[in-house]
């Protein structure tokens, strides 16, 4: 009797490991039954996957040769996820500034000489945080454009006119703050610094120093949402500040 118990725990101890391997078999195979997480809760959703155009009135504001002067601007671009902007932008200087250039030698003995200059540029944002209400973002901007002066040339009429185009390039980083009026608009402000590249001495002093920009921006694609729900145009759905999580900006952004 005793041998016979000793025999069959041997074989007991001979299959506890494939008694084993077949548990965990099992249990792996109902695992892979149960529905699957979804992807939100595992990992944040990819920034490249949600689009919208933006069109975006960029007005900027600087201090050259101690006078303040406004530089208007028009961005037009693509927004993803609320997260990433790239676009193209342009931008007028649409004040009268005196300037320290010298006018050509048919200028007047009282030129009244003045600066005007235009660029365009590429920029990049990336929002570092945001709610439905507030965001603060970088943003990076580069480009091109042309600087010349206008002054007055001496003759009896008197008549304005201009000197030929200097290139410029020019390169401005910038931080900004965002409020979401609406699902569809928003205002901000932001200050930066503007600096001009490969020009002479001269105009780099001229044109370089500090921006301050407010900006007004118009998200197209909750317009044509909101139209196509019939839905209010003023609301102020989901615009209380909850934190920031990929839950929230679900919400808000209707993904």
């Amino acid at each position: 009797m005793f041998n016979t118990q000793v025999v069959w725990l041997r074989r007991w101890a001979s299959w506890r490991w494939l008694w084993a391997v077949l548990l965990a078999l099992g249990l792996a195979r109902a695992a892979s039954a149960a529905p699957p997480a979804p992807a939100d809760s595992l990992r944040p959703g990819l920034v490249f996957t949600k689009r919208r155009l933006v069109v975006q009135i960029d007005s900027r504001y600087s201090i050259i040769n101690s006078h303040f002067s406004i530089i208007n601007g028009l961005k037009l671009g693509l927004e993803w996820r609320g997260r990433v902007r790239t676009g193209a932008a342009f931008y007028f200087l649409s004040s009268r500034i005196p300037t320290r250039l010298e006018p050509p030698d048919n200028a007047a003995d009282e030129p009244d000489a003045t600066l005007r200059f235009y660029n365009v540029a590429l920029y990049g944002e990336y929002v570092v945080l945001e709610n439905p209400r507030w965001e603060l973002d970088a943003n990076l901007q580069s480009g091109m454009g042309a600087v010349r002066v206008e002054y007055t040339r001496d003759d009896p009429t008197g008549t304005r006119t201009r000197t030929p185009r200097d290139f410029i390039a020019l390169v401005e980083p910038s931080v900004a703050a965002e409020m979401r009026l609406f699902s569809w608009a928003s205002l901000g402000a932001g200050a930066g610094w503007r600096q001009p590249l490969f020009v002479d001495e001269v105009v780099r002093r001229e044109i370089s120093g500090p921006i301050f920009y407010l900006r007004a921006k118009i998200l197209v694609a909750p317009l044509l949402r909101i139209k196509r729900n019939h839905e209010p145009l003023f609301s102020q759905k989901d615009m209380r500040a909850h934190g920031v999580n990929t839950r929230t900006r679900r919400r808000f952004y209707g993904e």
